[in-house]
């Protein structure tokens, strides 16, 4: 493994934000266009859908590949199928113009519909095989005990571009042109490629004598499968992403159709929101290391329950702004504990294929929540009226939290305690 270096952390972290701007634009993007094809809540959430269903299936190709090439020149190449991928949603929508009125229970450009749901598989299975890699690649650049540090760092430097200027620039371009956020987010991915491959040092995993995917990928299962509190997180986020996407599905339309609000007052609330994720993500380190991470983990959790119930019953669009960032902040000091930890106990000869088993349970599950939130609005829907229908899927996902929030309390706080500390190596 090579040295860590931290001179390298800048350009990397830098890059990383590039691509999370164009992520952020994209959080509005998708479905906000798809708004404008459909008002079916189930065909909406086929748009995110597409993004998160690469998951499911290419979770556990994307390790088996991270642990056998340079993790450098795979992240370069999936930066650029994903320009690319954006490049062609550009043209179809610039020669869709002008776009049909939204039919209510069909699709008012098929053609369209469906080349943006080819385009956004294509970009969803180059971020599964991107993302990977980029996990594998940070203990590579920091001692083992800076992750905490490295990681809030990284994550507050993605936040400003995914979920603070992202949504805002992005709801600002697609309400002056449709097509616009689609092209610049062309030119951020290649930029971000541009960077990673300026980036100097030796990210591939040591040699292997013998090469067979069937066993490589059994070693990656086993040592998850051995490793009780790495199976334990990967369940707890698995359910928290379903219950999440949940809510980010319903909260498109519940600001649309209840709070009135347009593409870019919608932007500004996920801004809004998104300082809060900031904000933990800065001082992250500092709570894990003045709590413990077991009681840090337990109750980030927990007060995603009482955020979720709480999105529903704001009084307006200010309130839903200051729950989200509360929500955000609870989960970037989440994921601290979450990824850190496993950056720091898994070997990095099978850091990617363990890190895509992980990742398969709990990103594999997101498809399911976007589905499901759908399909709740349009069941209760037929019972009750249309602003009741958009609430039920926020007080579902709140169950859901809460339940599991119950069943992993103590379960998480006994596996922290027998972990590796955190100055471990």
């Amino acid at each position: 493994m090579p040295t860590p270096s931290r001179s390298h952390l800048p350009r990397f972290i830098l890059a990383s934000g590039i691509t999370n701007l164009a992520d952020g634009i994209a959080v509005v993007v998708w479905a906000w266009v798809a708004t404008l094809l459909t008002r079916d809540p189930f065909l909406i959430s086929l748009m995110p859908v597409a993004l998160r269903l690469p998951w499911v299936v290419f979770a556990l190709p994307a390790g088996l590949v991270t642990d056998r090439v340079n993790r450098k020149h795979l992240i370069f190449a999936m930066d650029i199928v994903r320009a690319v991928a954006f490049g062609g949603a550009t043209l179809a929508v610039a020669l869709s113009l002008p776009l049909a009125t939204p039919s209510h229970d069909g699709i008012a450009q098929p053609g369209l519909f469906a080349t943006l749901l080819v385009s956004a598989l294509a970009i969803g299975t180059a971020e599964v095989f991107r993302d990977n890699a980029a996990q594998t690649m940070l203990p590579a650049l920091v001692p083992h005990d800076r992750l905490e540090s490295a990681n809030g760092q990284l994550w507050s430097v993605e936040l400003v571009g995914n979920a603070l200027i992202g949504p805002a620039l992005g709801a600002v371009l697609i309400a002056y042109i449709v097509w616009l956020p689609f092209a610049g987010n062309t030119v951020a991915f290649a930029l971000a490629a541009l960077m990673i491959l300026g980036l100097q040092g030796s990210f591939s995993p040591g040699k292997r004598a013998t090469r067979n995917w069937k066993s490589e990928l059994r070693e990656g299962l086993t040592y998850l499968r051995n490793a009780p509190l790495l199976r334990l997180l990967a369940v707890v986020t698995g359910f928290w992403n379903l219950f999440d996407q949940m809510v980010m599905i319903a909260l498109v339309l519940y600001a649309q159709e209840v709070l009135g609000l347009g593409a870019r007052s919608y932007g500004l609330i996920l801004a809004f929101a998104a300082a809060g994720g900031i904000a933990g993500g800065l001082v992250a380190d500092t709570i894990v290391r003045r709590f413990g991470p077991g009681r840090t983990a337990k109750w980030t959790q927990l007060f995603s329950a009482f955020a979720f119930i709480a999105i529903p019953f704001a009084p307006n669009a200010v309130s839903v702004a200051i729950i989200l960032a509360a929500f955000q902040f609870s989960g970037l000091v989440w994921n601290t504990v979450s990824v850190s930890y496993r950056q720091r106990t898994i070997p990095d000869a099978l850091l990617g294929r363990v890190n895509s088993v992980y990742r398969l349970l709990a990103w594999g599950m997101m498809p399911i929540g976007l589905i499901l939130s759908g399909a709740l609005v349009n069941l209760s829907g037929s019972v009750l009226s249309r602003d009741t229908a958009l609430s039920v899927p926020f007080i579902v996902a709140a169950s859901g939290v809460l339940i599991l929030s119950i069943t992993t309390w103590g379960p998480l706080g006994r596996e922290f305690r027998n972990a590796v500390p955190m100055s471990g190596k």
